[in-house]
């Protein structure tokens, strides 16, 4: 029997096992942590990734969990609609909406598929021939899944001289608040960026980003949110002071604007941001490691692997990175000419924000269930 080795069991690494045990692989998961938490607050699933899901068997049980009907869409921080969208115009268009969760909840329904995960077992280097070696000896595999992240050191021992991942200039900030009956909206101010996004059992998952030096942090996190948000429009007030102060969890945001020569090298593939980090404008970062995942795992070859994704995930990243750059302008007549555009777009209707889409959430699996 064939034996896969994968490095990491975030979503990427998780999906990748489920898939690849469904091919007939042996398949190890290594996870240098001493659990699988996941880091991190809510999640969105988009049609594409839901179709990925389905492959493995999962997609149903993800489309369960979702809490948003009606519209949604870009607002300013006066709260004017800019652009406005629905689940249902979605569900029209490419047969699913976009689903909203706890990364908890997907962890866990990842997890129930994948084989069983080695904890606190990190890997400290891994060669092309497939040798994985950790601090309790040496695995031999006929294929090597490094899922293992942003700081990737297999990416690093494969490609020495590419370059690392290189800082958007802005910082985020993430929770999880008890708050019902809201819209979905991600509103743009000057330079920065506040999204709320419904969960099920009244609940918002709220991210916000604003420029900021990298390496930062402070005794009051959410203090400086409420600081930077002040007079934002309603429910973005209401979402801080319902927020519990140790539960705001700050990351700097990073991108791979650089992206290796291929996805592979001899029996190794790269996967998720370990071979495609983007910043996470367009909600496709967990959506671009589910697909690598599914294709991986049901490619003759990693050549075919290489050929299929990095076309794929390449205008996705240079996209979500323009938008992060869009998002940070603090020029009054920067932002002014930025929100008109947005705004003239939205007066085509709702289906025109999901146009400018079609290229992300149009995507099949090579297999449909």
């Amino acid at each position: 029997m064939r034996h896969a080795v994968v490095v990491g069991a975030g979503i990427g690494g998780l999906t990748a096992a489920a898939a690849l045990r469904r091919q007939g692989w042996a398949v190890t998961v290594l996870e240098r942590a001493a659990s699988i938490e996941p880091v991190g607050a809510g999640l969105a699933m988009a049609p594409n990734a839901l179709r990925a899901l389905d492959v493995i068997g999962v997609g149903d049980q993800v489309r369960k969990l979702a809490a948003f009907q009606g519209s949604g869409g870009i607002r300013t921080k006066t709260g004017k609609w800019l652009s406005r969208t629905s689940a249902e115009a979605a569900q029209q268009r490419y047969g699913d909406p976009t689903v909203l969760l706890h990364r908890a909840e997907l962890v866990d329904l990842l997890a129930a598929q994948a084989p069983e995960i080695e904890l606190n077992s990190a890997v400290e280097s891994v060669t092309p021939d497939g040798v994985v070696t950790t601090a309790k000896g040496e695995l031999r595999a006929d294929l090597v899944v490094a899922a293992d992240g942003l700081r990737s050191r297999i990416r690093g021992q494969l490609f020495p001289t590419l370059p690392g991942p290189v800082y958007a200039g802005v910082t985020s900030w993430r929770v999880i608040t008890p708050l019902a009956g809201a819209q979905p909206s991600e509103s743009w101010g000057d330079g920065q960026v506040f999204g709320v996004m419904p969960l099920a059992g009244d609940q918002v998952y709220a991210y916000a980003t604003a420029p900021a030096p990298p390496g930062g942090s402070s005794p009051d996190e959410l203090g400086d949110l409420k600081r930077l948000f002040a007079g934002w429009h309603d429910p973005i007030p209401a979402v801080l002071d319902g927020t519990d102060p140790a539960k705001v969890i700050r990351t700097d945001i990073f991108s791979l604007e650089t992206a290796p020569p291929a996805f592979h090298s001899g029996r190794v593939a790269l996967l998720g941001d370990a071979a495609h980090a983007m910043t996470p404008n367009l909600g496709q970062g967990a959506c671009q490691a589910i697909e690598d995942a599914v294709t991986l795992a049901y490619t003759n070859d990693l050549e075919s692997y290489s050929a299929a994704r990095m076309p794929r995930t390449a205008p996705i990243v240079k996209r979500s990175r323009t938008i992060a750059r869009i998002t940070s302008w603090r020029n009054p007549v920067a932002t002014a000419a930025r929100n008109t555009m947005i705004s003239l777009v939205g007066r085509l209707g709702t289906t025109a924000a999901l146009r400018q889409m079609d290229s992300v959430f149009a995507w099949e699996p090579p297999v449909r269930p």
